[in-house]
């Protein structure tokens, strides 16, 4: 296996609604990131990109992003209709199959482009689920409730998760929910999908992650302190709601297994949690434990979350923090679809 790190990570300023076009979005973030990196556009060996079709109502609408990578010099480009966190697992596998040494990863969206919590439906079972029209922030309250029945979470809990969220946003400059608030003031909240309440749903935006990752021989060109991918797995549970145990998660527990996760102290973990029950599921999952590690410093998804980049900015905060010297050892992770369907997990190491 190559060794492949991480050596830069930008995010565009998150908004609730954007007039920018996605190919505006984009540009800057490249630009950015390109300088950040101290690297010229020939150098990336491998552009990829996640988006969603259904988020902007239109097939193939990624291949305008294209326009923000340039028309010269020729590129290898890839997309994933995922979250960016994927496209860097595609990345990661070409650099590893020795077709590229250098990528360059980004990911984008436009919440506020339509009613996402009706749009992302699509993606469900099309023939028994999908034609009910359920929405999303209902599916994800049946989990919630799921977790609670079965003792996994407590309102209790996703009144504290969320507390200590409002109250790292207020180191970050780049989130869209701030405001400490103690979890006793957060339960006295009505709920808007039981047992939900606003608070426990994510803070939508219009935003872009990139991220550039590199071999050994190049790494410590670019940054003082890589932060090297370890490990790394994604995986996906049954799109059947009724197959599957929606108190835990099947999926994330065994990426997390092949990644590497509990084979060492975990010191930060960014976990895509867009709801505040999943963070608990997750890392009940995952074998962390959230009394020894800190969890999500950033704020999270709760605070900012831009769809097809919230995941992909999970990995780069988690970086970040090994950048910094904050953390030697963190897990980076993703998610994707109803009720946590799909996960990927990486670990980061400074060394």
């Amino acid at each position: 296996m190559r060794d492949v790190a991480i050596v830069a990570y930008i995010e565009g300023q998150n908004t609730s609604a954007t007039t920018l076009s996605p190919v505006e979005m984009i540009v800057p973030v490249v630009h950015e990131i390109l300088n950040r990196a101290n690297v010229q556009r020939s150098d990336i060996d491998f552009w990829c990109h996640g988006s969603c079709d259904y988020m902007t109502g239109q097939p193939f609408s990624f291949v305008s992003a294209v326009d923000a990578l340039g028309a010269w010099p020729p590129i290898m480009e890839s997309h994933v209709e995922m979250d960016g966190a994927w496209a860097l697992y595609e990345a990661w596998v070409k650099i590893q199959t020795g077709e590229a040494n250098t990528a360059l990863v980004f990911g984008n969206g436009k919440s506020s482009a339509g009613d996402m919590n009706r749009a992302l439906t699509l993606q469900l079972d099309p023939y028994v689920v999908a034609p009910l029209w359920p929405g999303f922030r209902s599916l994800e309250a049946m989990g919630a409730r799921a977790a609670i029945d079965a003792g996994t979470v407590t309102e209790r809990q996703m009144a504290d998760v969320v507390s200590r969220s409002l109250r790292d946003a207020a180191d970050n400059p780049n989130v869209l929910a701030y405001g400490y608030r103690d979890a006793d003031e957060l339960l006295d909240e009505p709920m808007t999908a039981n047992p939900l309440r606003a608070h426990d749903c994510p803070a939508m935006a219009d935003g872009v992650a990139a991220i550039i990752m590199t071999t050994a021989d190049r790494a410590l060109e670019m940054c003082d302190r890589p932060a090297w991918i370890r490990g790394i797995d994604h995986r996906i549970d049954f799109q059947n709601l009724g197959l599957r145990d929606l108190s835990r998660s099947n999926s994330a527990a065994l990426a997390s297994y092949h990644a590497g996760v509990t084979k060492d102290k975990v010191d930060v973990a960014e976990l895509h949690a867009t709801y505040s029950h999943h963070e608990i599921i997750l890392a009940q999952s995952m074998g962390i434990d959230r009394s020894t590690t800190r969890m999500m410093p950033s704020g999270g998804a709760l605070v900012a979350n831009p769809l097809m980049a919230a995941g992909l900015a999970r990995f780069g905060q988690a970086a970040r923090q090994i950048f910094k010297g904050n953390a030697d050892r963190a897990v980076a992770h993703a998610a994707q679809g109803a009720c946590l369907q799909q996960n990927i997990v990486a670990v980061l190491e400074g060394n």
